[in-house]
């Protein structure tokens, strides 16, 4: 569980400072959304634990999930803020914005797909979100799909 949780929050922490290098400055409401965000980051060793004693039953794999999507909601509104807000570096090539908001949900729907798999069974369910951790970790490219944005990183 330690080792599903840190690359959790190491997934969760590379897109956030990839956020914040596309930043060219910040504002109150942004900071307040990043609060929540830590805040999320803070209650995971609760949901880690809740899980690695509880793993047999849905409602702790459920509770991981929505700290989970807690991150990810966080992650996706600072963006929708910044963009909206004109808060990011200009010069930044038109299709980043969009590419980083498409990542997260993408992601989120994964997660989410994967505690719907505690109905066949909760170690269904946790090695799914594993192999959706992995994934985002390795972050394979994809030939066919791979376009080049010197500032998406």
């Amino acid at each position: 569980m330690y080792v599903m949780t840190f690359l959790t929050l190491g997934i969760f922490w590379i897109g956030q400072q990839t956020q914040l290098n596309h930043l060219a400055r910040s504002d109150r409401g942004l900071s307040w959304i990043h609060l929540v965000f830590l805040f999320a980051v803070s209650i995971t060793p609760f949901s880690t634990s809740l899980l690695a004693e509880l793993s047999g039953f849905r409602v702790a794999l459920l509770a991981y999930w929505a700290n989970i999507f807690l991150l990810g909601a966080t992650l996706y509104a600072s963006w929708v803020c910044a963009t909206a807000t004109g808060l990011v570096k200009s010069g930044l090539p038109a299709g980043v914005p969009l590419a980083i908001k498409r990542r997260i949900m993408i992601a989120q729907s994964w997660y989410a797909f994967g505690a719907l798999l505690c109905l066949l069974g909760t170690h269904w369910s946790i090695g799914f979100i594993v192999a959706v951790q992995v994934y985002y970790a390795v972050a394979p490219r994809v030939p066919w799909r791979r376009q080049h944005h010197p500032a998406a990183g």
